[in-house]
């Protein structure tokens, strides 16, 4: 199985950009999809973005979609979540999840999240 770690949240204002990091261990990071969710208290976990193994796929959510962008450096076992004009609605705990799937689902590996917090 695969070790998930997140870092790079923060608080930040609208229009502001930030970089999450997902740093990853155990077995060899490129079988794995690595996506990236977010959650509220009082809401489901909503899905962001997802990224092929070899990042040569990506997949975004309507309301993310020409702001945000998911990378990945297989060299270094990281997967990253760019994210610029950033909404006081993106305000969550962001989640790295992991799946051998390449469907970009079943997601079983996940990290503890990490807090993104915008500002009007």
């Amino acid at each position: 199985q695969v070790q998930l770690v997140e870092s790079g949240g923060g608080l930040v204002q609208a229009g502001d950009s930030l970089r999450l990091s997902c740093a990853a261990s155990g077995r060899t990071f490129s079988w794995y999809a690595m996506g990236w969710f977010r959650q509220t208290p009082g809401k489901e976990r909503e899905f962001v973005a997802a990224i092929s193994g070899n990042g040569g796929r990506t997949s975004y959510a309507d309301s993310v979609k020409g702001r945000f962008t998911i990378s990945r450096d297989n060299a270094k076992d990281m997967a990253y979540l760019q994210m610029s004009s950033l909404k006081p609605e993106d305000t969550a705990v962001y989640h790295c999840a992991g799946s051998r799937d390449s469907t970009f689902t079943n997601f079983g590996y996940w990290g503890q999240g990490t807090q993104v917090t915008v500002s009007s």
